[in-house]
């Protein structure tokens, strides 16, 4: 299991989505092409942008369906953040 802790990466407000790409293509995406689950560990993130967590997981779910939901864990999001990720998860499923 793979641990990204996104704190020291984005800082207390996840906004900046090139930030978010980066963690997709360089951590997420080939932790996942090997196999592993992940951890995205959201401690100390107050809130989130739609458009950064749209930027961070949409194309994985795009790329390898919703199944791949079950490999990929939200650790410590307060209520805010999960309800962004529930929005984009949920629209996600929508498209496809």
């Amino acid at each position: 299991m793979i641990e990204i802790k996104l704190l020291p990466l984005i800082g207390n407000f996840a906004e900046n989505k090139d930030i978010a790409r980066d963690i997709r293509i360089k951590k997420v995406i080939p932790a996942l092409e090997k196999g592993e689950e992940i951890t995205l560990d959201f401690e100390g993130v107050e809130s989130a942008t739609q458009s950064f967590i749209h930027a961070l997981i949409s194309d994985v779910l795009r790329k390898y369906g919703t199944d791949v939901l079950d490999r990929i864990y939200f650790k410590k999001c307060n209520e805010t953040v999960q309800k962004i990720i529930s929005i984009v998860v949920d629209y996600m499923q929508e498209t496809e």
